[in-house]
Parts: C-alpha cells; sequence; structure tokens
C-alpha cells in the first residue's frame, strides 16, 4: 500500500480506535459506574458513536478477510506483499491520533457540561492507559492488511483481466468458425446463380463454328 492510501487508513482507523480507547479508559476509571456515566448527560452521544466505531472497525476487517481470501482461492496461491510498513510507525500514528482525540472530547464534554477540566496528567494518565491497548492491537490488524490487501487487489484484477480476455478469444474464433461456413455457402450460391443464368453453350453458335 502507497504512503497516501495508508496514511488515509491510519487515520480513519486512529479516529475509529480512539472511541473504543474512550470505552476502555472509563471502564478503567470508573468501573462499574462507566456504563451509566458515558450514557447520560453531556455523555448520551457516547453508545451510539462506541458502537458505530466498533462496527466500522469490524466491517472493515471482514472485508479485508473477504479480499484476501478471494484473491488466494482465484489465484491457487497465498496473499503476500514484497514490503510491509513499519509497526513502530504505525503505533505511533494511531496512539497520537488516539490519545489526541480522547483529549479533545474530554475538553469538549467538559465545557459543553460546565464542570472543571481534567489536569494534564489525568488526560495524559487515562488516555494512555485507554488508548494503547487499543492502538497496539490496531496498528497490528492494519500492518497484517495494509501488507495484503493491496496484493490481493492486484490478484484478483489479474485474475478478472486474464478471463476477460480469454472470453474475448474464444468468442471471436466461434465467429471466425461461423463466419467461414457462411461466406462459403454465399460464395456457392452467387456461383450457381450465375452458371444457371448462362444456361447450356447453344447449338447454333456450335453449328457456326
Amino acid at each position: 500500500m502507497n504512503r497516501r492510501r495508508l496514511a488515509i487508513a491510519a487515520a480513519a482507523l486512529g479516529l475509529v480506535a480512539s472511541q473504543a480507547g474512550h470505552l476502555l479508559a472509563y471502564e478503567l476509571r470508573f468501573g462499574t459506574a462507566a456504563p451509566h456515566i458515558q450514557s447520560t448527560g453531556v455523555h448520551a452521544y457516547f453508545p451510539l458513536v462506541a458502537k458505530t466505531a466498533l462496527g466500522a472497525i469490524a466491517a472493515a476487517l471482514v472485508a479485508g478477510l473477504v479480499l484476501v481470501g478471494l484473491a488466494r482461492i482465484l489465484s491457487g496461491r497465498r496473499v503476500r506483499s514484497d514490503s510491509e510498513p513499519s509497526y513502530v510507525s504505525l503505533l505511533a500514528i494511531l496512539f497520537s491520533l488516539q490519545l489526541a482525540t480522547f483529549a479533545v472530547q474530554e475538553i469538549a464534554e467538559a465545557l459543553v457540561a460546565g464542570a472543571s477540566l481534567m489536569s494534564a496528567p489525568d488526560l495524559l494518565l487515562w488516555g494512555t492507559l485507554g488508548q494503547l491497548p487499543v492502538a497496539l492491537i490496531a496498528a497490528s490488524g492494519l500492518q497484517w492488511l495494509s501488507a495484503r490487501v493491496e496484493s490481493a487487489v492486484g490478484l484478483i484484477r489479474d485474475v478478472v483481466r486474464a478471463a476477460l480476455r480469454k472470453t474475448r478469444a474464444t468468442t471471436s474464433a466461434a465467429i471466425a468458425a461461423h463466419a467461414a461456413p457462411d461466406l462459403a455457402l454465399l460464395v456457392s450460391r452467387v456461383a450457381g446463380s450465375s452458371l444457371a443464368k448462362r444456361g447450356p453453350p447453344s447449338s447454333l453458335r456450335i453449328s457456326s463454328i
């Protein structure tokens, strides 16, 4: 996967995964009271956002696995890539983005509720505890998928092109084979019609010679 696509995928995954990290951070901080806190007041939006985020991650994972599996079935070999992105780089990008998103959410929620802002050390602590485990898993998944999905798409494209070329060649051969007898029949009919119009040699001509 090229750098531009990888950057877009990492940004999208970081934003989505931050909601899972947010959920984990609240579970660690508030324990059994976390679900109630995250579903009331200024946090009332969070359950829907979290479910949507987790659903999007699951859908992306399933789609990637389907592409890799389809490419393996069509090509008959394992899908591999010549190069893989650095796991450490992906982890750094995802964790930074997730932590920043967590901090922005917490600050925005406090401002809307008119509550006191969480201190920077607390934001860093709880953000790290919630976001780092999720970032570790997300970076691993993104590295695996990015190294194989693009190769899988290329393999599927090659198989489809080869099948289309084969179909076109077969169709052209069938048309040519069908056209040859038709042409021979047409020539024979034209020739027969011409001979019928001429008729047999005249006896008068023969006698004059």
